[in-house]
């Protein structure tokens, strides 16, 4: 038996009790791809990006183990609500026009010291002004960088369009802005290289292309790395006390982490494994999380199908943006019909030797996002269901 026949006996035992669609953690492999960003991480604490789990019972158990501080959220609403249930390190990753949330934020000094929002133009200091509704609060602000790599003098861009904020003249004046005006505190420099993290260098078939990648990580992960060193300088000169510096994500956490101007790593991802992960060359984890459908249908040889599936990811649309069939092993979507929204058929030798009421378990192509489609998460050790956890989904949260 392969190890991931031997893996799909445990969750089919482990599930047999419960009918599907369900969604499960395998607990074994997630805290091991804990423990394996921990080594990665060299020392450097690990802040959790709460996108990738959408869980907080996962986010506490990852917190509660050594190498691990803290949250960066992706909405103002979801980190006034993780405030709320006890997390006390609360880093917004992206800028917010929430102004409800803000006037939360700004009239509560439990909620002003556990978040820190996310700046990258003084109009978002504009804005938590005039959503304030009390004086006296300071609300801890985080400047972004921007990572991307430009080459040919500006006229290629690659990565993610984030901040406007790209030199360490830019990111210093705006550090004077903030240090200059009453109620707000400079704490933290965020700056995220999703070109380098979030972009597999393997890709099966194209030897080419990934050869190419991997050539514009390299150059990528340099010139981020004196560039941040610089900036951290500038803003440290206007801001000495400056808490943190954080960068990374799953993808780069050893070499972001090899950064003396980084204090701080964010990831989230590599505690699930998803699918895009299979195309790194840096590390290799467990898929931790999965989904199960059910078999319906039986609608010739070497083909069955299953409820639903239909869970696309977010980003550029694309096959790469599929959940995948994992076990059994050897089923493949019909070209004509992908992933589908009521149902989805498979194919391959496999589906001969599934049964009307079987499991076929999937990965999703991202992590966090396939809590958005289930309400529970049930986690499993060994061949066991050992508590079952709602999603933030399932506690009525849908954050966007």
């Amino acid at each position: 038996m392969t190890p991931r026949a031997a893996d799909r006996a445990r969750y089919d035992r482990a599930t047999a009790h419960l009918d599907a669609p369900v969604a499960i953690v395998d607990l074994e492999a997630f805290d091991a791809n804990a423990d394996d960003l921990v080594r990665r991480a060299a020392g450097k604490p690990i802040r959790v990006a709460s996108k990738s789990v959408r869980c907080r019972a996962l986010l506490e158990r990852v917190l509660a183990r050594p190498g691990f501080a803290g949250l960066m959220s992706f909405t103002l609403a979801e980190s006034v609500w993780l405030a709320r249930a006890g997390f006390e390190d609360v880093l917004l990753a992206y800028p917010s026009a929430d102004r409800a949330s803000f006037a939360e934020l700004t009239s509560d000094p439990k909620l002003a010291g556990a978040i820190t929002v996310m700046v990258d133009d003084p109009a978002q200091l504009d804005l938590v002004d005039r959503a304030r509704e009390r004086d006296g609060l300071e609300v801890r602000v985080c400047l972004e960088l921007d990572t991307s790599l430009h080459l040919f003098g500006g006229r290629v861009r690659v990565g993610a369009r984030r901040s406007p904020l790209r030199s360490p003249a830019q990111l210093a004046e705006l550090a004077r802005s903030v240090a200059r005006r009453p109620g707000f505190r400079l704490v933290g420099l965020m700056a995220y290289e999703g070109h380098v993290a979030g972009v597999g260098d393997a890709v099966a078939g194209s030897p080419l292309r990934s050869r190419a990648i991997r050539l514009m990580q390299a150059a990528a992960r340099r010139e981020l790395a004196a560039r941040r060193a610089e900036v951290v300088r500038a803003v440290r000169a206007v801001v000495p006390d400056l808490e943190f510096v954080n960068g990374g994500g799953t993808g780069s956490v050893q070499h972001t982490a090899a950064e003396a101007a980084v204090t701080e790593i964010a990831a989230g991802s590599g505690l699930y494994v998803p699918r895009l992960f299979d195309n790194y060359t840096s590390f290799s984890g467990r898929p931790a999380a999965l989904f199960a459908q059910p078999v319906v249908r039986r609608p010739g040889v070497g083909v069955v199908t299953v409820l639903g599936g239909g869970y696309p990811a977010s980003g550029a649309p694309g096959a790469d943006r599929l959940p995948v069939p994992y076990l059994p092993e050897g089923l493949r979507y019909d070209p004509q019909e992908g992933a589908g929204e009521v149902q989805t058929p498979l194919l391959g030798s496999a589906a001969d030797d599934l049964l009307i009421g079987d499991k076929v378990w999937f990965r999703h192509a991202k992590a966090g996002e396939l809590c958005e489609r289930f309400e529970e998460l049930q986690l499993v050790e060994g061949d066991r269901v050992t508590a079952t956890v709602p999603t933030y989904r399932g506690e009525g949260r849908t954050f966007l």
